[in-house]
């Protein structure tokens, strides 16, 4: 059976149910007194603290800013430099960059170093960073010679080359040093460390180079090497090979130019071994064929003669 509650047991529950409601009362009070906004006095005072506070942090950033821009105690102690240099000049690497070391670890401008480096002959680009506490590190990559660079009016003695990106820079053509010649010309599949030359309209040292490393090896296989690759404002490529000979390659894509180069070499060997005379001059602006001058003899052929040379010939 279910025991009955009490007289007094009951009592004191009926007791208490008051009791907690007005501990209720309170807390319930308490939370709309704080849900209740501040006073505009109030809200400007907190603002303007946080300003204040702000505002003096920003001051004192500024301050300490300050006093590492012109302490000494991070002036720079040293450059280092790194990267392959063969040709780069290191007095006047040392006399051009200088000048424009100016401030400490914090304030150099790098860019004013990059491109105090960048402005001497035979860097062609370099990439400065700093380094804890008081250095500067420059990675520097030199040009590399590809080819003379005798511009449109193909006039020698004007210090540019053609690097192997087809670059055309300034430096003293005369530094160029027989074994980085020699590397250079190995890429470009020629026998000789001698530099080829380039003349041709402002802008083109690009297109020239790679049309060069596609007709130096075909030349090479008839123990010919460029002397000086020629290309006209027109258009029209002219090749003149170490030894006086001369070949006029026309006009055209590439493709087609060595084409016809290609057509050329293979053809051109049956002249020369048949009147034993060297080449002096080929002329591959024919449509059906070339027109080839042997020393001493005068020859025309069709290239696509090959069982022989269907010429007339005449000595000089």
């Amino acid at each position: 059976m279910a025991r009955k509650p009490t007289p007094s047991t009951a009592g004191a529950a009926a007791a208490s149910a008051p009791a907690a409601a007005r501990n209720r009362k309170p807390a319930a009070g308490a939370r709309a007194r704080a849900a209740q906004p501040l006073p505009a006095d109030v809200r400007v005072t907190q603002a303007a603290g946080s300003v204040l506070f702000a505002l003096l942090g920003l001051v004192l950033l500024a301050g300490l800013l300050t006093w590492l821009v012109r302490s000494n105690s991070f002036a720079l102690q040293g450059v280092q430099l790194k990267g392959e240099l063969s040709r780069t000049n290191l007095p006047a690497l040392r006399s051009s960059v200088a000048p424009r070391l100016q401030g400490n670890f914090f304030s150099v401008n790098l860019q004013d170093v990059r491109s105090a480096f960048e402005s001497v002959p035979w860097v062609r680009h370099a990439v400065v960073r700093r380094v804890w506490p008081n250095r500067l590190e420059v990675h520097l990559e030199e040009h590399r010679p590809a080819a003379l660079w005798l511009g449109p009016d193909g006039a020698a003695g004007n210090d540019r080359l053609v690097n192997v990106h087809g670059e055309v820079f300034e430096a003293n053509a005369s530094e160029v040093d027989d074994p980085i010649a020699a590397q250079a010309a190995a890429a470009a599949g020629t026998p000789t460390a001698s530099l080829p030359a380039l003349t041709g309209p402002e802008g083109s040292a690009a297109a020239m180079l790679a049309m060069y490393h596609r007709l130096a090896p075909l030349l090479a296989g008839m123990d010919q090497e460029i002397e000086t690759l020629e290309l006209t404002h027109r258009g029209s490529w002219r090749a003149e090979l170490r030894g006086t000979a001369v070949i006029e390659l026309g006009r055209g894509s590439e493709d087609d130019v060595v084409a016809r180069t290609e057509q050329f070499v293979q053809t051109v060997a049956e002249a020369t071994e048949k009147w034993r005379a060297p080449l002096e001059m080929a002329d591959l602006r024919h449509s059906d064929g070339y027109a080839v001058r042997l020393r001493g003899i005068s020859v025309s052929s069709a290239a696509s003669a090959a069982a022989g040379v269907s010429a007339g010939t005449k000595t000089n």
